[in-house]
C-alpha cells in the first residue's frame, strides 16, 4: 500500500500544476530538471506523502510541491528570514503569498525549523454574475457531454470537482435529487434538479450503460475546466463577443447562488445549498439585493395552479397578485 502511495505522489511531483478547474489564474512554472535546494532528494516526496496521509487533497499536495520547488530557486529553504523576504517582495496577491507560506510551513514542520509565519490577509474577491441569456447560450453551443455538465452546474452550483466525482448512485431518479460528496470539508447538502435535466441524465446513463457505482461523467475537474475554456473562447471568437471570455466555469456556481438568493432572500438556505462552512463566505451574495432595480426581467402571469407551477419550475419568482392574476418575473 505504501509503495502505491509513494508511486502516486512521485508521479504527482513530476507533473505540471494544471489550472484550478473553473478559474483563469496562471499556473506556477514547470519544475526544471536541476535539483531544487532541498536537504536531500527524498525530502519533497516525504513531505507529499505526509500530506497525503493527513488527508490533504491532490490540489493541495500538488501546490505544495510546486511552491517548494519555486521557493527553492529563489531562497535557501533552510533560512526562514530569506524565504520570508522573497515572499514579501514578490508582486503577487496576498492570497498567493498566504499559500506560499502554507507550503513553506510544511517544509519547516518536517525539518523542525522554527519560524514566524507571516499573516497575509486574503484579498477580498468580487465577481460578475453572467446573465441567464449568456449562460444558456454557452450551454446550447457546447457539445452534448459538456453541455450536460454545464446544465448540472447551472442548476446545482456544484464545484467542478464535486460534479466530476458524482456517481450514478448519487442521483435519486425518483425524486430528482442529487446527493453530492461535498468538497473543502463543507456542509453536506441535497440538491434538486429540474425534471427536464433529470430526463437528460437518465438518457445519458442509459446510452453509456452506466451502473450505480460508475461515475456519472468521465474525466477530471481539470479537464472539465479545460474543455469549457476551449469551447467558450472559440464561441467568443466566432461571435466576436470577447465578454464571453470573462465567464469562468466557477461563475456557473456563482450564478446558481445569486439566482437562489434573488428568489428566496434566504442567506442561510444559500449557505446550505452551496456547502459553505462559514456564513461570511455566503454573505457576498447579499450585495445582489441592491441590483434588482437595475436588472431586466421577463414577466409572466398565471391564472391557475398549472400555469403557476410551470413558471416556478422554469425559474420565475412570484411577485404579487392583482385582480386574481398572479405576477411572476425572472431575470433575463
Amino acid at each position: 500500500m505504501r509503495g502505491l502511495l509513494e508511486a502516486w505522489v512521485a508521479r504527482l511531483a513530476e507533473c505540471r500544476l494544471e489550472q484550478k478547474a473553473g478559474y483563469s489564474q496562471h499556473a506556477m512554472p514547470l519544475r526544471q530538471h536541476s535539483m531544487p535546494n532541498y536537504r536531500n532528494p527524498t525530502t519533497i516526496l516525504n513531505i507529499l506523502i505526509k500530506l497525503k496521509n493527513n488527508g490533504k487533497s491532490k490540489y493541495t499536495i500538488t501546490f505544495v510541491d510546486k511552491s517548494l520547488t519555486h521557493l527553492s530557486k529563489h531562497a535557501d529553504l533552510d533560512k526562514p528570514e530569506e524565504v520570508k523576504q522573497y515572499i514579501a517582495s514578490k508582486e503577487v496577491s496576498n492570497s498567493y503569498k498566504k499559500n506560499l507560506c502554507f507550503a513553506y510551513e510544511q517544509y519547516c514542520k518536517y525539518h523542525n525549523i522554527k519560524w514566524e509565519m507571516p499573516l497575509y490577509r486574503q484579498d477580498p474577491k468580487g465577481f460578475k454574475i453572467p446573465t441567464t441569456a449568456k449562460v444558456d447560450m454557452l450551454i446550447a453551443k457546447a457539445r452534448r457531454g459538456l453541455s450536460i455538465k454545464l446544465r448540472v452546474s447551472k442548476e446545482t452550483g456544484l464545484r467542478p470537482i464535486e460534479l466530476c466525482n458524482l456517481r450514478v448512485k448519487d442521483l435519486d431518479q425518483d425524486k430528482a435529487l442529487i446527493y453530492p460528496t461535498t468538497a473543502k470539508n463543507g456542509a453536506s447538502r441535497i440538491l434538486r434538479i429540474s425534471k427536464k435535466l433529470l430526463a437528460t441524465l437518465q438518457d445519458h446513463i442509459e446510452k453509456n450503460k452506466l451502473s450505480l457505482e460508475d461515475k456519472l461523467f468521465r474525466g477530471t475537474a481539470e479537464n472539465y475546466g479545460k474543455y469549457y475554456r476551449q469551447m467558450r473562447n472559440n464561441l467568443a471568437e466566432k461571435l466576436n463577443d470577447q465578454t464571453l471570455r470573462t465567464i469562468r466555469l466557477y461563475d456557473f456556481r456563482h450564478y446558481f447562488a445569486s439566482m437562489l438568493y434573488s428568489r428566496t432572500r434566504d442567506i442561510l438556505l444559500v449557505k446550505q445549498q452551496m456547502g459553505h462552512k462559514k456564513i461570511e463566505t455566503t454573505l457576498i451574495y447579499t450585495q445582489l439585493l441592491h441590483l434588482d432595480e437595475n436588472d431586466n426581467f421577463t414577466c409572466k402571469t398565471a391564472r391557475n395552479v398549472k400555469e403557476a407551477t410551470e413558471l416556478i419550475e422554469n425559474g420565475f419568482q412570484y411577485i404579487q397578485e392583482i385582480d386574481g392574476i398572479r405576477l411572476y418575473r425572472k431575470r433575463k
